[in-house]
Formats: structure tokens, sequence, C-alpha cells
């Protein structure tokens, strides 16, 4: 794990030629180093600026490295100690990582793996000494954005110069990469950023309520309507409307959205007058857009009005550099809703979850912390719980839409196999017309004729 540029290293050992490698390893690794030889010296230099991370000998005059842990735990309680120990104190300390220290090495240790280990504290240690350029307050717009790879970098460099604009970005991202959150971070760095953000699953809202809740209605405008309704383009006037899926819009509402975003005005369902509106649109997907317009499931003139930007967000296994941070940064959070005293996850759990194939991405890995939080019962996370959730089938991965598109298909194909194939049947059963049967039968690329009990059928 590569170290933030500059971080400063506090080495407390009182021997001198220890000391002297240490110091001259790290600085050539990049760190920037405090060497003193004395739990005392560390004590009164803390006082005087507060480093990144402590590396101390466990054996020292006056009080020991225990002891300078203890003091430091009572005043800087983020601050992450790694302990260096001979063989006869390893017991020692083997207890204070059960206390909050991040970990021990013994002497003698491997010189790559000290650097991989103070590279690993750091990351855990203070997401928010992250190596931005700017200052904090220029950097606040993705603050719930937590990363240090380059790849996210080079992502949000390009995701700052389209906020400036008032163009439509459209997000691509693997379901559980953080699609939405990127979206409201460009929404706070944009100059609409006092005005609402208003987020809308276009799979998630049934079709005959989407457009409702797009555009409004008015009163009496269907069964049900007892009153005027604003939709989602008035609720977001002035500000920024993310439509989140995009490509699971139906078809004919297509045409109304693309004709909104030509016209610049809304008109509620059953009203007469149009209203005008001032949005910025954004909107993801995690389908293949120019497949789904290939087979007419979605058009080409929206998606060129949708697609003036395109922003393309990492799988998490494409930024594991990242993984400590948002594990730790997800841990923080989750401890305090499960009141739990956790300090962080010991090495070799650290390494689990880095090396962890993650295909439910970011999502999954909030879930994983989740689970290990509301059972943890020791200050650091140990190996065997982060074992068990990550062999946890991950059910709660899938979206909405992707578990109503598994659960329509396979009722569908229930009901063919019922009916042995029968359409007629079928959609009868389904409390369908035989029109709307075919186009969802369409949909999952199902035939009818295979459910046969003779065999496909040519129809």
């Amino acid at each position: 794990m590569s170290a933030p540029i500059g971080a400063h290293v506090l080495l407390v050992d009182d021997d001198p030629d220890l000391l002297r490698l240490l110091s001259m390893r790290l600085t050539a690794a990049g760190y920037r180093v405090t060497a003193v030889e004395s739990a005392e010296a560390a004590l009164s230099h803390l006082a005087m600026e507060r480093p990144q991370l402590v590396l101390s000998d466990v054996q020292l005059p006056g009080k020991d490295g225990l002891a300078l842990f203890d003091a430091i735990r009572a005043k800087h309680p983020s601050l992450p100690v790694i302990l260096l120990t001979a063989h006869g104190t390893i017991p020692d300390a083997v207890e204070a990582t059960s206390r909050g220290v991040y970990t021990y090495l013994t002497k003698p240790f491997n010189g790559k793996a000290l650097l991989e280990t103070i590279g690993q504290a750091l990351a855990l240690g203070s997401p928010s000494n992250d190596s931005s350029k700017g200052s904090t307050a220029n950097e606040s717009w993705r603050e719930a954005i937590v990363s240090r790879s380059n790849v996210m970098a080079e992502l949000l460099a390009e995701a700052k110069l389209v906020a400036g604009s008032d163009a439509s970005v459209l997000i691509r991202g693997e379901s559980g990469s953080g699609k939405e959150v990127l979206a409201q971070a460009i929404h706070r760095a944009s100059p609409r950023a006092s005005h609402p953000f208003v987020a809308v699953n276009c799979g998630a809202i049934p079709e005959s309520l989407l457009e409702s809740e797009l555009f409004g209605h008015i009163k009496g405008a269907f069964t049900g309507a007892v009153a005027n309704h604003a939709g989602l383009f008035q609720a977001a006037n002035g500000g920024t409307l993310f439509l989140d899926e995009i490509g699971d819009m139906p078809v004919a509402l297509q045409v109304k959205l693309l004709r909104v975003l030509q016209e610049r005005v809304v008109r509620p369902v059953g009203a007469s007058q149009a209203i005008p509106i001032d949005v910025r649109i954004m909107s993801a997907t995690h389908r293949d857009l120019d497949a789904a317009m290939a087979e007419g499931e979605f058009r080409e003139d929206l998606y060129y009005r949708l697609n003036v930007v395109s922003l393309t967000l990492p799988t998490l296994a494409e930024r594991r550099e990242d993984i400590p941070l948002l594990a730790n940064h997800f841990l923080a959070k989750l401890a305090l809703k499960y009141n739990k005293r956790v300090n962080g996850f010991a090495p070799e759990a650290v390494k689990a979850l880095a090396t962890a194939p993650w295909p439910g991405n970011v999502r999954q890995l909030h879930n994983v912390v989740e689970q290990v939080s509301a059972l943890a019962t020791t200050p650091l996370i140990p190996l065997a719980l982060v074992q068990r959730a990550l062999r946890v089938p991950s059910v709660e991965v899938l979206t909405f839409t992707e578990a109503r598109l598994r659960f329509e298909r396979e009722y569908l194909v229930d009901l063919l196999k019922l009916t042995d194939g029968s359409v007629a049947d079928a959609a009868r059963l389904a409390g369908r017309n035989r029109t709307e049967f075919y186009r969802l039968l369409q949909k999952h690329g199902l035939t009818p004729g295979v459910f046969r009990a003779d065999g496909p059928v040519a129809e």
C-alpha cells in the first residue's frame, strides 16, 4: 500500500542505531520522520505537533511503550500506534492489541513488511489525511467519497470540471459502485448546490405511477388523484434531478422525458397548461445502453440528450487500495450505530477485505462491515469475523430492480411450465392481456414453444 506523501511518523526507540536505520528507511519511502529516544520525549513532541502514526519500541527507559500507548490513547484515540517488540515482550504486545494498539512487529523485522504495515495503519487511521489538492473547504464537495486511489482521483478531477457546467451527465457503473454518491458530489460542486438534489430510481417505481411521479398530476386526473401533486421535476426546480437506472425507463415514457428536456417545460398528468422548469439532469445506469438501443429498448435521441458527458465509476476490485479506507470509514459510523467500542481491523482482516472479489462493490463492503460491527466483541475486528461475513450469501447486494427482474422471469417460467406453454392460459392466470404478456416474454427472452410437451412450435 502506497504511503501518503509526507505523512508524519513519530519514531520512539532507545537504540540510536535502530532509530537511525528506521529513520533512513522511512524517509526514503517518502515519510516525514521525527525520532526520539524515550516515551517522555515522544509525549513532549505530541504536545506540540500531532503525527499521523507512532512507531514505538515496547522496552524504553522510564515509561515503556505500553504506558506511552495508554497516554496517547487518552488524548489522541484515533492516532494509530505500532509497537516493536523483542521475543520476551510478545505477550505484552499481544495484550496491547486487544486494547487498541494497531499491531506489533517482532524484532528483527522485515523492512518490506514494516512499510506495508505502516501504509495500512495510515490508511485506516485517518481518511481526512488524504493528499488531495486544495484546501479542506475546496474539497468539501466530495467529502462523502472516501478514496485515495489514482483511478478515483482521475474520475473526481473530471467530475469537478463537469460540475461547473450545466451539461447533462450519464454515470455508468456496476450496481453498488456509488453512482448516486458521485451525482450528489457533482451537485455539491456545481452552481446549483444551494438548490434541491432530487433522486428517483426509474426501475423501482411501477410504470403506471412513474409519469405522475416525474411530471406531477392534477386533482381528478385518474382514480386516486385526490389532490394536485407536484412532480419530481418541479421539486428539483433550480437544482438537479438524478434519474437512477434510466435504462429501465419504459419506452413510452422516454418519449415524454425527451420532450421535457427539449422544451424545458413539464405538463402534469391531466393538466392543460405546461409549467416551465430549470433543472439539470444527471442519470445513471448499470445496463449496456448501446445494446438496449440496438434492441429498441432505449431511444437513441434520448441517449444523446442524456449522454453529453459520460463518467464511469470503477468497480471496487479496480480500486483495491481504497478498501481499507472505506472499511474504516464505515466501521467508524457503524460502531456508533451499534454502540460498539471498536478501533479498527486486525492486519489479517484488512488483508482479507483487500483481496476479496466484491461482486457487489461498495454496497457489499458496507454490508460486510455492518455485520462485523454488529457481532464484534473485541476492540480490533478479527480475521475470523470478516471471513464469516464474506461467506454469507450476498442476497442484499441485489438492487430492487435486479431482484424484481429475477422474480419476473422466474414467475413467467413457472406459469409457462404450468400451462404447457399456452400464452392465453398463462396470461389469464397472471391477470394480464395477451399483448402485455407477450411483451413481458419478449423482455425476458422467453419462447412459449419451448415449454410445450410436444416441443417447440413455430408461431
